[in-house]
């Protein structure tokens, strides 16, 4: 078993402001509501959230590649999360990736296959299941 860790540190009330690290301390970054909400400078956790995902869902596809033999030149991925802020409580409702790949003697259906088989079982995909909606739109590059 591997434990990562995350930490968060807040500071005053809602209007405060806080500080997101990693267990590795590659991560270091302020917080805030008004990062999360208004476009101010800092992080928020669908952001991370959003890393996260694109981060394993890119080396999930590149292992699935490599262990059937395929030569993968680049991959390169987006996971945006989406918040719903109309209701009672803040809600993350979809998550689109967009993943676009060079694998040599790959075609476009059988990078499809490839994509889709690493979206349902990359860890990070399997933990984000409980979000309704989960779309993917995977490309070849030439």
């Amino acid at each position: 078993m591997i434990n990562q860790r995350g930490n968060a540190v807040w500071n005053g009330d809602i209007k405060g402001s806080g500080s997101i690290t990693t267990q590795s301390g590659t991560v270091s970054a302020p917080y805030s509501v008004g990062a999360r909400f208004e476009g101010q400078k800092g992080t928020n956790p669908e952001e991370l959230i959003g890393a996260a995902h694109a981060g394993c869902y890119t080396m999930f596809l590149t292992s699935i590649l490599t262990k059937d033999g395929k030569q993968v030149k680049q991959i390169r991925t987006e996971s945006k999360v989406t918040l719903d802020t109309s209701g009672e409580v803040p809600k993350i409702v979809k998550i689109s990736l967009t993943t676009e790949g060079e694998v040599e003697g790959v075609s476009a259906e059988e990078f499809q296959q490839y994509a889709q088989t690493a979206k349902e079982k990359c860890p990070v995909s399997q933990v984000l299941s409980a979000v309704p909606e989960m779309e993917l739109v995977a490309a070849t590059l030439k």
